[in-house]
C-alpha cells in the first residue's frame, strides 16, 4: 500500500512543482455564458417546434440546432445549465427559465428503458432543488430513482445499460447516474438506493479497469451467471484503447462516489484514474484531450472539449479529498483555461453553444469536433467549482 500510494505521489510531483495556475476572470467568464445562453434562447424560440417532443438542445449539425426529445440521454442538461446560471447570477430570468425547461422532462421519471435517469433527471430536478428545495422536484426525483433501480440486477450487481442486445451490457458512463441515487437515499432515509449505488461503483471497479487504471468501454456479462463474457468498446478506438471521455466519466463518478460514501477505496480509485490521464503521454500540452488516447493518428485526430470538461470539474472536486489535491487543482485550473481562452463559441455564434470541439460518436462518424451540450454543462459546472475552490 505504502508503495502505491509513494507512486502516485511522484507521478505528479512534476505537476505540483511546476503547474502555475492561471487566473480565470471567473465573473466574465460566467457573464459570457449567461450572454451566449441567451443566444441559444432566442435560436430554440425561433425554431418551428411543432414537433412538442423537442424539448431540448443537443448540438449543432449543419448549422442548425439540434433539439432531442425527453427520452434523449442528453434531454437534462440545458436546463442544468440554466441552474448553474441562476446559482451564478440570482437573476430570477433564469430561475424561470430554468424550471420551464425543467418541468418539459417530468414524463421522464417513469421511463424504464434507459440508465441514463441520473444524466436526465439529477442534472434538471436535481439542480432545481439543490437551489430552490421544491417539494414537487424532491417527488420527481425519488419517482426517478425508484424507476432507475428497476433495471438492476443484483447477480450481476449492476445496473443495465443498453436494451438492445441479449447479454448485459454496463458502460463507465454508467457511473454518473449513481448520484441520483446517493441524492434520493438523503431525500427518503431508503438505505436500498445506497446499497445498489454502491454495489454498482464496487462490481464496476472490479471489472471496468485494466493494470494501468485506464477503463473499458463496455464490459458485457452474462445474465444467468453474472460472469464477465467480454469487454469491448463502442465509441473509442478500439477493445483496448483509452477512450477519453469514458476515462473522464470514471474520474468524476468514484470521485462523486468518494464524497457520497467516504469510502477511501473510491478516492484511491481516483486518485489511480487521475494519475493515469494527467501523466499520459499522448495529453496535449493544452490539457485538452484527443478523443481516444490511442488513436495512432494522433496528433491529426479530433480533440473532445467535453472530455476536457468533466475531468476539471471532477479534479476541482477531487482536489478536496486527496494529499494531492494542489496538483489537481492546478491542472483543472489549467484545462480550464485553454477552454476558456480557446475553446469558447464566440459571442452570438453555433446557436448559442459555449464550447466548440468536442466528439460524440466518432466510428459512427457522428457528432465529431462540434459543440454538445453537456460539454456546456460540465463547463459551467467547472467554473462554478473552480470559484467555490478559490473562496
Amino acid at each position: 500500500m505504502i508503495c502505491k500510494k509513494k507512486t502516485i505521489v511522484i507521478a505528479l510531483s512534476f505537476l505540483a512543482g511546476t503547474a502555475i495556475a492561471q487566473k480565470i476572470d471567473l465573473s466574465k467568464a460566467l457573464q459570457e455564458a449567461a450572454t451566449q445562453t441567451r443566444t441559444m434562447l432566442t435560436s430554440i424560440a425561433a425554431m418551428p417546434l411543432s414537433d412538442k417532443r423537442l424539448v431540448a438542445p443537443r448540438t449543432e449539425e449543419k448549422g442548425q440546432l439540434k433539439m432531442v426529445g425527453g427520452k434523449d440521454w442528453t434531454s437534462g442538461f440545458f436546463a442544468g445549465n440554466l441552474w448553474f446560471l441562476y446559482e451564478a447570477t440570482h437573476d430570477e430570468f433564469w430561475r424561470s427559465k430554468a424550471d420551464s425547461f425543467t418541468r418539459l422532462l417530468e414524463d421522464q421519471q417513469y421511463n424504464g428503458t434507459t440508465h441514463d435517469l441520473g444524466f436526465m433527471m439529477y442534472c434538471s430536478y436535481g439542480s432545481g432543488y439543490k437551489l430552490t428545495r421544491d417539494a414537487h422536484y424532491k417527488d420527481v426525483i425519488i419517482q426517478s430513482a425508484k424507476t432507475l433501480i428497476t433495471r438492476f440486477n443484483p447477480r450481476i450487481g449492476c445496473i443495465k445499460s443498453w436494451d438492445h442486445t441479449g447479454e448485459y451490457p454496463v458502460i463507465i458512463d454508467n457511473m454518473m447516474n449513481l448520484e441520483l441515487l446517493f441524492e434520493a437515499t438523503k431525500l427518503t432515509g431508503d438505505s436500498s438506493f445506497y446499497n445498489i449505488a454502491v454495489t454498482h461503483a464496487n462490481t464496476t471497479l472490479r471489472n471496468h479497469f485494466r493494470n494501468d487504471f485506464s477503463t473499458y468501454h463496455v464490459v458485457n456479462y452474462d445474465t444467468a451467471t453474472g460472469k464477465v463474457l467480454k469487454k469491448v468498446t463502442h465509441q473509442g478506438y478500439a477493445d483496448e484503447s483509452a477512450w477519453a471521455r469514458g476515462q473522464a466519466w470514471g474520474l468524476y463518478g468514484y470521485t462523486m462516489c468518494y464524497r457520497e460514501t467516504h469510502d477511501p477505496k473510491y478516492l484511491q480509485q481516483a486518485e489511480r484514474i487521475a494519475n493515469f490521464l494527467l501523466n499520459h503521454p499522448n495529453m496535449p500540452a493544452d490539457k485538452i484531450p484527443y478523443w481516444d488516447y490511442n488513436d495512432p493518428k494522433i496528433p491529426n485526430v479530433p480533440r473532445d472539449a467535453s472530455a476536457a470538461s468533466i475531468m476539471s470539474s471532477a479534479l476541482f472536486e477531487l482536489s478536496k479529498y486527496s494529499k494531492n489535491g494542489k496538483a489537481y487543482k492546478d491542472w483543472a485550473q489549467q484545462s480550464l483555461e485553454s477552454l476558456v481562452q480557446n475553446y469558447r463559441a464566440d459571442r452570438g455564434t453555433h446557436q448559442g453553444f459555449l464550447l466548440l470541439h468536442s466528439t460524440g460518436h466518432l466510428p459512427a462518424k457522428s457528432e465529431i469536433d462540434v459543440p454538445i451540450i453537456y460539454a456546456d454543462y460540465y463547463f459551467l459546472e467547472a467554473l462554478m467549482r473552480s470559484k467555490d475552490i478559490k473562496k
